[in-house]
């Protein structure tokens, strides 16, 4: 048989359609109409006899002089034929012949014995020679500027661009992700994601399918089909998928959830099919969505709420092409979003994304892998105590970290130096917190009084409270909105206790305990602690359970736009009696505290009025040391302790093989006829000693 029977017909190579020739035509269009239209103007060029003559034949009806000597001359409708002859049909309405006369006057004397002849009868001007050329812009340039302004909306419409650029107006309908194969400029990897292992380890895994699937498919696993990346804003959800797109040697398609957004209906899931005919002919790839919730959030329940129905049909289209009746292996969606909640429950489902990947803030150990990455680039000195500005910074995202590492380098180049200092950071982290120093704001010594006071409160009582939250520093200076500022350094509890609450509210309260105790009146100082403190009581009481007349009751309604309370007006009444009682509780319990520890409170409000700023030492010197340990420091302890186990036990190994070593080499020395003493391997924490006989 022959083999040309197996090849596959040669396709022809069509030419692709290109935008620029649907202009040209237009514009080929707009000149023939241009130069067919009937009221256009012909024109003739004749000799000065020939003109002449027509004038004495009748055929004028109206001549123009010009400066310049030239002659414009109109025909008559009924002898157009005989001036034009054969091209007579194409004349328009107004046909003119043109020549050049000796001179003006010789025009006007030849006209006007040519009027008393009876021959012309038509009329004569004389103007001024008119500029052509401008005539000639003011007709094209119209046509010019709809042409132009055609091009500018049609590339407008398309985006600039994007996978589906080049084709103008009509590409709107094309997806506008971001292609990024083999040999890309991204040169992030796994190695510059700090923290997140457990993430990473999943995301790795995906990456690792792609370039080994034998390992998984042998044993009858099949590739995810998704994986969700889910976690506060700033954890590193897009520096992960950025770490994908390096590490992974297949094609990458990134874009925003917003980008299937249009004003043309229809045009979302137009995207949403064009963005997966693109992947499915990448094979094996994967495609990154960020911020999901903008096109993926939940489909309205009920008419009357009025759904987004061209959003409700790019999401039924995104449903459909991730897990339809059609197939899409080898293609795996990434997303990531920081609302998983209100998104749509089918999106969420299993076959759509298989994974969701939980990308906390990290903790105290995540902190210090992710200063050791921003702190690379920037010149740092030896004071610099990584382990310390973990500590200091706790709350904080992976943004924030940057911003401190970037914070500090700016404010060390304020000051002019050559590194950056361990100060440096500790401005910088009290800069992002508190905001920007503003010693400058004038206060009087009352206020002053008042402000120390009040900051003296919340550091008296949260150093004698067990479970407030260790003090820093306290200070009297301005930040931002803030007249005088307590920094603590919050508990990283995985789980909070009644009590540990009830001792966080107290001490959020003793700013205004201390000015109404000791000042025997109330400020607008404590706004924002009041504002904390009853949203903190209704969280315990309405969510929490932890009231005594509503136990074991979580009233949380997760639904985004339902305008129901979950609870009657009866228990509404009763949870703002809860509330007002809980708090009014801890606020005598804070008086209480401070009228106990009066002269310790004064001592501390002096020394801020003096200083200004005054760290957890001075506190210390006043009021004595903690008798707690932080759960920081407590974690701290158990780190070292465990470190120090594992030290004695490979001092302990190491030992045992030391004398393993020993008794060989006397077995050795005793068969070759030498005798030696005892010696002795001791292990003394992580120290090993071997003790050998003195020779005789």
């Amino acid at each position: 048989m022959d083999n040309n029977t197996n090849k596959k017909p040669n396709k022809v190579n069509m030419p692709k359609f290109n935008l620029n020739w649907l202009y040209m035509i237009i514009a080929m269009m707009l000149l023939g109409l241009y130069l067919t239209n009937e009221s256009g103007t012909a024109t003739k060029n004749i000799s000065y006899d020939e003109f002449q003559q027509y004038v004495r034949d009748g055929y004028i009806s109206k001549v123009i002089g010009y400066d310049d000597n030239s002659v414009e001359a109109y025909v008559k409708p009924q002898h157009v034929g005989n001036v034009f002859r054969q091209d007579s049909s194409r004349v328009g309405k107004n046909p003119l012949i043109t020549t050049e006369a000796p001179s003006r006057e010789s025009l006007g004397n030849f006209l006007q014995k040519e009027r008393d002849d009876a021959h012309f009868d038509g009329s004569i001007n004389y103007e001024k020679k008119r500029n052509y050329f401008g005539a000639i812009l003011w007709q094209i340039l119209p046509f010019a500027f709809l042409i132009g302004f055609w091009i500018f909306m049609s590339r407008r419409m398309s985006g600039g661009g994007g996978m589906g650029g080049g084709g103008g107006i009509f590409s709107v309908g094309k997806s506008k992700a971001q292609l990024f194969e083999k040999g890309s400029p991204i040169k992030i990897t796994f190695k510059d994601v700090a923290g997140l292992a457990e993430a990473k380890q999943e995301v790795e895994e995906i990456v690792e399918f792609l370039k080994e699937p034998q390992k998984y498919t042998d044993l009858g696993g099949k590739i995810p089909k998704g994986a969700l990346l889910v976690g506060p804003p700033g954890t590193g959800k897009t520096l992960l998928a950025k770490a994908v797109a390096g590490e992974a040697n297949v094609p990458f398609f990134s874009l925003a959830g917003s980008d299937f957004v249009e004003m043309f209906v229809g045009v979302g899931a137009s995207r949403v099919r064009d963005l997966f005919r693109q992947a499915k002919e990448k094979a094996p790839c994967i495609v990154f969505i960020d911020e999901i919730d903008a096109v993926g959030r939940a489909r309205a329940k009920a008419a009357a709420m009025g759904g987004n129905d061209e959003r409700e049909n790019t999401l039924n289209q995104l449903l459909t092409e991730m897990d339809g009746f059609g197939s899409n292996s080898g293609v795996i969606i990434l997303a990531a979003t920081n609302r998983v909640d209100v998104l749509d429950k089918a999106l969420l489902r299993a076959g759509r994304f298989d994974r969701q990947i939980h990308v906390d803030l990290p903790d105290l150990n995540e902190r210090k892998e992710v200063f050791g990455v921003h702190l690379r680039p920037i010149k740092i000195d030896n004071s610099v105590d990584v382990d310390l500005l973990a500590r200091q910074t706790p709350g904080f995202s992976g943004a924030d970290i940057a911003n401190v590492c970037n914070e500090a380098a700016l404010i060390a180049a304020r000051h002019g130096k050559k590194f950056v200092g361990k100060q440096d950071f500790l401005d910088a982290v009290d800069r992002i917190v508190g905001g920007l120093e503003k010693k400058t704001k004038i206060t009087t010594e009352a206020e002053r009084r008042s402000i120390a006071i009040h900051e003296a409160g919340h550091a008296s009582i949260s150093w004698l409270l067990e479970y407030a939250n260790p003090l820093i520093k306290v200070t009297i200076v301005p930040r931002g909105r803030a007249l005088g500022a307590a920094w603590y350094l919050p508990e990283e509890r995985q789980i909070t206790t009644k009590e540990q609450m009830l001792d966080e509210m107290c001490a959020t309260l003793g700013g205004r305990a201390a000015e109404d105790l000791f000042l025997g009146r109330i400020s607008t100082g404590a706004m924002n602690d009041l504002e904390r403190v009853t949203k903190q009581a209704y969280g315990m009481i309405a969510y929490l359970g932890m009231s005594e007349k509503l136990p074991n009751l979580c009233y949380y309604n997760n639904e985004e736009y339902s305008f129901n309370r979950p609870y009657s007006e009866k228990t509404a009444e009763l949870i703002d009696e809860e509330v007002k009682q809980m708090v009014n509780e801890q606020y005598e319990r804070a008086k209480k505290i401070l009228s106990e520890n009066q002269e310790g409170h004064n001592r501390l409000a002096q020394l801020l009025i003096d200083k200004e700023v005054i760290f957890a030492e001075d506190v210390e010197h006043i009021f004595g040391k903690r008798p707690w340990a932080s759960r920081s420091e407590e974690i701290s302890a158990n780190k070292i302790s465990e470190e120090l186990k594992k030290a004695e036990d490979a001092a302990a190994k190491e030992a045992v093989e030391s004398e393993k070593e020993v008794k060989a080499e006397e077995e050795n020395n005793v068969e070759g006829g030498t005798e030696t003493g005892k010696t002795k391997v001791s292990a003394e924490g992580t120290k090993v000693s071997v003790e050998r006989p003195a020779k005789e």
